[in-house]
């Protein structure tokens, strides 16, 4: 069977120590995964088809013994009858028998020994897709945490989003100060505004008073004693 040949192969593959030594495991990984899926389909084929010849020869076999054992009771019983010579005649086809029986049952060893070595193939197959199932989940992990890493370090990710949102929170805090700053100004202007008008307005009333004429000022003192 031409399958059984890649069996050696096949059996002495290690698929953790493959990957390890290939610069490009997932590429590797596709490229044994396409071959193994096309070795296991041959191999569920092939299995198949022994399993069914391992049937066949036990059968064969299990009848050959049956058989045999039929043809010792009749030998037996024409014995016991007295028949010798149609006793004989069963022991000549029992031994016969017993030469196709050797026959038999080495076939059906290698039909066996076919089935249990098709068997381990079809195991070893299915263990190896399932590890690089894994191993292709695990890749596809890191290199979407090396595709974050790579966005992160070009400015881009969740690093640039945060640095974003600082950038306008200090804009918007300068915005916010700058305000309060301006309006600050504006009160202080209007103090000072009212403090010059009350100035001008004392400095008026001084130039008022400065303005009396002697006899006006004498009259004022007058009308102040009256009232004390």
């Amino acid at each position: 069977m031409g399958i059984l040949s890649r069996l050696r192969d096949i059996m002495r593959v290690n698929v953790n120590s493959l990957l390890e030594r290939n610069d490009d495991p997932d590429k590797t990984i596709d490229e044994y995964m396409r071959t193994m899926n096309s070795d296991l389909g041959q191999v569920k084929a092939e299995t198949a088809s022994v399993l069914a010849d391992e049937r066949r020869a036990k059968a064969q076999l299990d009848e050959c013994n049956a058989e045999i054992k039929k043809l010792q009771r009749y030998a037996e019983k024409s014995v016991e009858a007295g028949n010798e010579d149609d006793a004989l005649k069963f022991l000549d086809k029992k031994t016969k028998l017993n030469e196709k029986l050797t026959e038999l049952q080495a076939a059906y060893d290698l039909a066996s020994t076919h089935a249990a070595n098709m068997k381990q193939m079809q195991d070893k197959l299915m263990s190896d897709l399932g590890q690089l199932e894994t191993r292709r989940q695990e890749l596809k992990g890191k290199l979407a945490a090396a595709k974050l890493q790579q966005e992160m370090n070009s400015g881009g990710g969740v690093q640039a989003s945060f640095r974003e949102m600082e950038e306008r929170a200090n804009q918007a805090l300068n915005e916010a100060e700058a305000l309060a700053e301006l309006r600050a100004g504006t009160k202080e202007d209007d103090l000072d505004s009212l403090f010059a008008q009350l100035e001008k307005k004392s400095d008026a009333q001084a130039n008022t008073a400065s303005s009396l004429s002697p006899e006006d000022e004498l009259a004022a003192i007058r009308a102040k004693m009256k009232k004390e």
